[in-house]
C-alpha cells in the first residue's frame, strides 16, 4: 500500500454523495486490511484520521459493520476504536467493548463511567475484566448488568467490590443465583447469603462449604467482615435477665439439651436462644434469626455441628412448628434432611456463623 493510493482515496472524500462516501469508507477499510504486516506509526495514524472522519459521517449500520471488522485488530487505529467503542449505538460499540484488545484500561473505564447499561453489560462480558473495571461496573450497573458481570468468571473483583455485591444481592432475589454460582466469591461472604437465599441455593452453599480446603477456610474466616454484629439490631428487653439465668445454670453444669427443649416448650424464648448460642457456640442474633424465621434447615446445621442427636433436633422442630397443622409431617421431612446432612459440612458452615459471635465479642470488649 502506498501513501499515494491512500491520498487518492482522500481526494474522493470531497464527493458530497452519501452513497459515494460509504463506498469510500469501505474502500479505505479494505485497503487497511490488505496486509498482515505491522504498519509504520505514521501510516497507522493516517488511516486513523481518515477512518475516524468518514465513520463519523455514516449511519449506524455502516459504523456497526466497521466496528465488527475492527474488533479483532491489534494494533488498530486507536482514535477510531475509541470513537466506535463510545458510540451511542450499542450495535456499534458492542463488538469492541466485548472483545477488542486495542482498547486500553483507561478507554474502558471512560466508557464504564459515562455510558449506559448496554455498554456496561458489553464490557462485563470481556474475557478478562480488571478489578478497577469491575468496581466501576458494580457502582453504576443495574441488577441485570451486575448479574452479567457475576456470571463472568473472568471478571476480577477486589474484596471490597465483592462486599458491595453482597450488599446489593441481600436485598434483591434476582441476584441470588449469580452470587452463589460465582466461583471467586469469598467463602465468608457467600455464607452471609445463607439466610437470604432459597433452599436450592442453600444446598449449593453447603456443598461449597463441604469441599472448601481447610487453609482456604481459615483464610476466609480471617478475612471476615467486621460489621456483622452492628447490623443485627438490638437485643430483646429480657436478654440480661435470661443471660444471667443461663450463666447460673452453666456454672452448675445444668445447661443440657433437655433443658433447652424445656425452655422452648415453656416459651422462654430468650433463655432458649442464649443457651442454644452457648452450646452451639454461635451468636445470639444468628440463633434468634433461625427461631423467628423458623429456619429448620439452618437449625439442623446448628444441631448437627453441636453433636445433638436426631431426636432432640426433631423435638425442637415440632415445638417451633406448633402453629403448623402438619407439624409432625414436616418434622419428619426435616428429620430426613438432618440424617442426610454431613456433619463436616455442618461444622464448616457453623464456623462462618461463629465468626459473627467473635465479631460481637470484639465489639462488646
Amino acid at each position: 500500500m502506498t501513501r499515494t493510493k491512500l491520498h487518492d482515496l482522500i481526494e474522493l472524500a470531497q464527493e458530497p454523495s452519501s452513497s459515494r462516501r460509504r463506498e469510500l469508507l469501505r474502500g479505505v477499510t479494505d485497503l487497511f486490511f490488505t496486509t498482515d504486516e505491522p504498519r509504520a506509526p505514521g501510516e497507522l495514524s493516517l488511516f486513523d484520521d481518515v477512518l475516524t472522519q468518514l465513520a463519523g459521517e455514516m449511519e449506524v449500520a455502516v459504523r456497526a459493520e466497521l466496528a465488527q471488522r475492527m474488533a479483532s485488530v491489534d494494533p488498530a487505529p486507536a482514535g477510531l476504536i475509541r470513537s466506535l467503542a463510545r458510540d451511542a449505538s450499542i450495535d456499534v460499540a458492542r463488538p469492541l467493548l466485548e472483545g477488542s484488545t486495542a482498547l486500553t484500561e483507561d478507554d474502558l473505564l471512560s466508557v464504564a463511567r459515562t455510558r449506559g447499561q448496554d455498554h456496561l453489560r458489553a464490557i462485563s462480558q470481556r474475557p478478562v475484566v480488571s478489578e478497577a473495571l469491575s468496581e466501576a461496573i458494580v457502582e453504576r450497573g443495574d441488577d441485570e448488568t451486575l448479574g452479567t458481570l457475576l456470571a463472568n468468571q473472568g471478571a476480577e473483583m477486589s474484596r471490597e467490590t465483592h462486599e458491595m455485591v453482597i450488599d446489593r444481592a441481600t436485598e434483591n432475589p434476582a441476584l441470588h443465583a449469580a452470587v452463589v454460582a460465582r466461583k471467586a466469591m469469598p467463602a465468608d461472604l457467600l455464607n452471609e447469603m445463607y439466610f437470604v437465599v432459597e433452599a436450592r441455593l442453600r444446598d449449593q452453599i453447603l456443598e461449597r462449604n463441604r469441599d472448601i480446603d481447610p487453609d482456604e477456610l481459615d483464610q476466609a474466616l480471617a478475612a471476615g467482615r467486621k460489621t456483622l454484629a452492628a447490623r443485627d439490631g438490638a437485643l430483646p428487653g429480657d436478654y440480661i435477665e435470661a443471660e444471667k439465668a443461663v450463666r447460673i445454670l452453666r456454672l452448675r453444669g445444668a445447661i443440657t439439651p433437655p433443658v433447652l427443649a424445656g425452655f422452648l416448650r415453656n416459651r422462654e424464648t430468650t433463655k432458649f436462644l442464649v443457651a442454644l448460642s452457648e452450646l452451639a457456640d454461635i451468636d445470639f442474633h444468628t440463633a434468634r434469626r433461625i427461631l423467628e424465621r423458623r429456619e429448620l434447615d439452618a437449625l439442623s446445621i446448628v444441631c448437627k455441628a453441636a453433636g445433638f442427636d436426631r431426636s432432640l433436633y426433631l423435638t425442637f422442630a415440632v415445638l417451633i412448628l406448633d402453629r403448623d397443622s402438619n407439624a409432625m409431617g414436616r418434622a419428619r421431612e426435616y428429620g430426613e434432611l438432618y440424617e442426610n446432612l454431613p456433619r463436616e459440612a455442618a461444622q464448616r458452615t457453623i464456623r462462618f456463623w461463629r465468626m459473627r459471635r467473635q465479631t460481637g465479642d470484639v465489639a462488646a470488649a
